[in-house]
Parts: structure tokens; C-alpha cells; sequence
């Protein structure tokens, strides 16, 4: 059985070391994102504005980088906020929602990863298929592939960006191009709530800015964000009682209950 008390401790470094994480972000999913990262014990920051991305990334511990709705004044905001992660070393997570869903999408991605080098890329399976230039068809920001499809495209990006690539789907899977490990937490209503991928890739950078160790940072978020979906879904009626569910148990979760449902292999 795989050690995962990786997972339980990247929890706690999260909770005692509350990581500043700016957020580049669209406006669907900010409300949960921040109120995710705040559950979890992190700080989160928001902004499309380019002017003061130098300032907030300078006194912050990770910067997501969400594709989201890429209009007015985000697109820049992405590619200046890549650029200074890069430059001022602090860990940048990007969330290339709906890749392939248009060319003006696929282009905005082209160009962030142009001029900035993620450490981290979390996708639905499409979009990570439509990120590495396989073919492939998506529908808005939904996967109309399962996360074990996306593998090979996965690995490619990994290799290509020297980074951690996170296929999130009923199996989450997270690859580095060499490591492979793959967890099997979370609910069935869970897509049913829109941003929840985003949230995950706001997680991602909470926990990347504490852990030394990027694909086990991704491990860690994804199966602690499956378990509170899990734990809450016990009683939510629907959708939005699962969204408050979840918000709740992130910031009661224990190592018991990690270490009691996490399902994680390699």
C-alpha cells in the first residue's frame, strides 16, 4: 500500500504556513476558488488587472493562472502574471479552461505558454488533449473524454514543459512524464458545480507553495478535495448543498478521515 501521509502533512503545512495564492481568474469561479483557498487555511488574492500583477506576485507564495473567460483586460493579465512567476520564482499553476473549445482559447493558451513555463497544468481530460495538440473534440468547458484517455497527452506536456500535469475526472490522474499516480476520490455530483475544477487548481498552488514536491502537492489537494466531496455528498440534497458541504469540510477534514479514504495508487 502506497505512504500517503504526504497527503494529511500537505494539509497542515497548508493550514500552519496560510500561503498567499494570487489568482488570475474568472469571475464564474472566484467566489469559490477564494473561499476554497480560505477553508483549506490559505490567503487568497484576485486580480485581472496587468497593472498590478508585478506587485501581487511579488508577495505571493503561488499564482494560478485560469483560463476562464478570456476577455477585456485577462488575457494580459495571464501572460504578464506567467511572465513575473517565472521571474520572481514563485510557483504558477495554469488551468487551461475550455482549450479547444475555440481558436481564440487555443491561441491565448499558446501564447501564455509562450512566454512563461508552468510548474503545474490541471485540466479536464479535452482540454489537456486539446492543450497537447492531439485531436480531439470538447464541449464548452465540459470533457467529453475520461482522464485516462487524456494519458499520452498528459505525458507529453509533462515531458514538453518539464512540469506536473493533472488530468482531473472520475480517476484523477497526475504525471510529471516519469511518475504516474492516480486517485479515485470524490462524488458524482461533483461536476455539477460549476468552478469546482477551478477551485482544484487554486488548491493546487496552495499546496505547491508549502510542498517541496509538486506532483506529490497535486496528489495532496486532489485527494483531499475528492474526500470533502465525499463527506459531503453523505448530505447534500443537491448540487448547492454539496458546494457549502464541501466548503465546510475542507476546513474540518482530519488526517483520520484522509487516511481512512484516500485512494491513491501508482
Amino acid at each position: 500500500m502506497q505512504n500517503i501521509e504526504y497527503v494529511r502533512q500537505g494539509l497542515e503545512k497548508v493550514r500552519s504556513g496560510s500561503p498567499l495564492v494570487l489568482s488570475v481568474t474568472n469571475y464564474v469561479a472566484a467566489n469559490l476558488n477564494a473561499n476554497g483557498l480560505l477553508a483549506v487555511g490559505a490567503s487568497p488574492i484576485m486580480t485581472h488587472q496587468a497593472e498590478e500583477i508585478e506587485d501581487l506576485v511579488s508577495i505571493a507564495g503561488a499564482v494560478v493562472c485560469n483560463m476562464g473567460i478570456p476577455a477585456g483586460t485577462l488575457p494580459e493579465a495571464l501572460y504578464r502574471a506567467g511572465e513575473c512567476a517565472n521571474r520572481l520564482g514563485k510557483i504558477l499553476v495554469f488551468d487551461p479552461v475550455g482549450a479547444g473549445a475555440s481558436e481564440y482559447r487555443n491561441r491565448v493558451c499558446r501564447k501564455l505558454l509562450s512566454c512563461a513555463s508552468p510548474d503545474i497544468i490541471r485540466g479536464n481530460a479535452s482540454e489537456i488533449i486539446a492543450l497537447a495538440g492531439q485531436s480531439g473534440a470538447t464541449r464548452g468547458v465540459d470533457s467529453t473524454h475520461g482522464s485516462l484517455e487524456a494519458r499520452d497527452a498528459a505525458t507529453a506536456l509533462a515531458t514538453k514543459y518539464g512540469c506536473t500535469v493533472c488530468v482531473s475526472g472520475e480517476t484523477d490522474l497526475v504525471t510529471d512524464g516519469n511518475r504516474e499516480i492516480l486517485i479515485v476520490n470524490g462524488h458524482e455530483m461533483m461536476p455539477r458545480i460549476t468552478g469546482l475544477g477551478c477551485t482544484a487548481s487554486a488548491l493546487a498552488g496552495a499546496f505547491a507553495a508549502v510542498m517541496d514536491d509538486t506532483v506529490e502537492a497535486v496528489t495532496a489537494c486532489m485527494a483531499v478535495l475528492g474526500i470533502a466531496g465525499e463527506l459531503a455528498a453523505e448530505t447534500a440534497a443537491g448540487p448547492a448543498s454539496l458546494q457549502t458541504g464541501i466548503i465546510d469540510t475542507l476546513f474540518t477534514l482530519s488526517g483520520e478521515e484522509i487516511a481512512e479514504r484516500a485512494r491513491i495508487s501508482s
